[in-house]
């Protein structure tokens, strides 16, 4: 997750009052003083941090609470609520109109990912089932169409451009016109950049806002630079209407706390961040939710639609019933785990789930991408006796090297599979009441309502993921040597023990 070590800073602060007999002034002090330093070591303004301090300090006063008020909450809620409105200029993002013509212009210095972000921004309007085009009008930068044109090959997302053209406006004008005559709903146009803020740069950019007419601007900048990043964003405000922002490589930046908080000064909203190479590498901003992953609390809500918009295998009604029941198979976790990696990114996902991201090792995703692909690969191999008549099946030596020969893998390999199922499987029996709930049709359960392709009931799924989500439950479940916990600490740092032979 982005800016993961600014929240455990955050979160360790905040914990600190837990260990304190009296939540008095004092200890709200230095818990205050903690939450100002991570902050400021993330680069964030210094005025904004003392705004922050004093704001909360203002709000919870100790000495007016009444008797039984929870001092911890009110503090840890004041201070989820004051960084929300650090980083909300109040002005909603730019949703494009279905069934007409929405141009899109990125405007940027050289460098920060533009292009890349450009592709990013028609996949994920793709995915939402608009008819999206790109439009190449960078004619300084060698090489950007090539570059544009693989990676919208690789969206497979339609795409306009000219060699050899140097006149960006005729370009970006032939595209625009060609995809609105084709009924596109989404135009988004990549524009020059340069090394600097010079004067060239800024005309290019005028002369292609008069000429195009863009409904939308988006400023696309480098999230690692700091509070530099204010005067940036000030001076394309200024001689363009930019009217949101994408901030590019915030994958383990912690100086990414200066970005976020010089742009929502600038009363521009983030409407994605960059956290990688990949097409999916592409979060959309969502204040409270970016929030609530930074404090550890998780993010149930983005959690479900992520889910809802997977294409998930469904369990049919024998599995649903088994499954409900807290009986699992190989096959059941041969699906979860194909849903898993359609999910995106393990880090993405635990991020998500309260106390979750904690508990995983940092740097541990892409082993455990791959690991996870290699369970596959191995429970591929397996016949259908294994895969449907788990617990009941002798799993001996022969057994395991046929199915290390069938997969390419190691007979060690298999047994770690093997050991992985019996600990999912314990940890699966205790939320089988909730999860019979959860999966019901008309409760909101992944892929399940009246139909094959019908809607999940997002609220209803919302509720009942929050409840099994609950931190409280997510202890009780990572309790013993079967815990939930521990099974995903295993998953992501490939530890595991030899199973029990039979």
């Amino acid at each position: 997750m982005v800016l993961e070590t600014l929240g455990t800073k955050i979160v360790k602060a905040l914990q600190s009052l837990t260990n304190q007999v009296v939540v008095d002034e004092t200890a709200l002090e230095a818990a205050l003083k903690e939450v100002a330093r991570a902050l400021l070591e993330a680069d964030v303004n210094v005025k904004q941090v003392s705004e922050l301090r004093q704001r909360v300090k203002n709000r919870v006063r100790l000495a007016e609470l009444p008797p039984g008020t929870n001092r911890r909450r009110l503090i840890h809620k004041t201070v989820f609520e004051e960084l929300c409105r650090m980083l909300d200029p109040g002005i909603p993002p730019y949703r494009p109109q279905r069934g007409q013509s929405n141009v899109i212009m990125f405007v940027g210095l050289q460098g920060n990912g533009k292009t890349t972000s450009c592709v990013k921004v028609a996949y994920f309007y793709k995915r939402k089932g608009y008819r999206t085009g790109l439009v190449c009008a960078d004619t300084f930068r060698a090489g950007a169409f090539d570059q544009l044109r693989q990676n919208a090959t690789r969206a497979r997302v339609p795409f306009y451009g000219r060699y050899g053209e140097t006149d960006a406006v005729k370009v970006a004008s032939e595209g625009v016109e060609r995809f609105r005559r084709e009924g596109f709903e989404v135009i988004l146009v990549d524009t020059s950049g340069r090394h600097k803020q010079e004067a060239a740069l800024f005309a290019e950019m005028e002369q292609l806002d008069r000429a195009l007419t863009p409904d939308h601007v988006i400023f696309v900048m480098d999230g690692s630079i700091g509070q530099a990043a204010y005067d940036q964003a000030r001076a394309f405000q200024q001689r363009v209407r930019v009217g949101s922002v994408i901030l590019t490589k915030m994958d383990g930046h912690a100086r990414g706390g200066g970005a976020l908080s010089a742009v929502a000064a600038t009363h521009s909203p983030i409407v994605f961040l960059g956290t990688g190479e990949h097409l999916d590498d592409l979060e959309e901003f969502q204040v409270q939710s970016f929030v609530g992953r930074l404090l550890g609390m998780g993010d149930v809500r983005g959690l479900v639609s992520t889910i809802a918009e997977a294409d998930l295998e469904n369990p049919d009604e024998e599995q649903m019933n088994r499954i409900s029941q807290g009986i699992l198979t190989l096959r059941d976790m041969q699906m979860q785990y194909s849903n898993v990696l359609r999910l995106g990114p393990l880090s993405k996902v635990a991020s998500m789930m309260p106390g979750m991201a904690e508990i995983l090792p940092k740097g541990s995703e892409k082993d455990a991408q791959t690991r996870v692909r290699n369970m596959l690969v191995i429970l591929d191999s397996m016949n259908r006796e294994e895969l449907d008549e788990s617990t009941s099946v002798r799993w001996d030596d022969s057994r395991k090297r046929r199915i290390a020969r069938g997969s390419g893998r190691s007979v060690q390999e298999v047994d770690e599979v093997l050991t992985q199922y019996k600990l999912i499987s314990k940890a699966w029996s205790r939320i089988g009441k909730n999860m019979k709930h959860l999966m019901q049709p008309g409760h909101g359960g992944v892929g399940h309502g009246t139909g094959p392709n019908s809607i999940p009931n997002i609220g209803a799924m919302e509720q009942q993921m929050q409840r099994m989500m609950d931190p409280r439950m997510l202890q009780q479940l990572g309790s013993g040597p079967g815990g939930l916990q521990r099974v995903m600490q295993q998953l992501m740092s490939g530890r595991s023990g030899a199973i029990p032979r039979r």
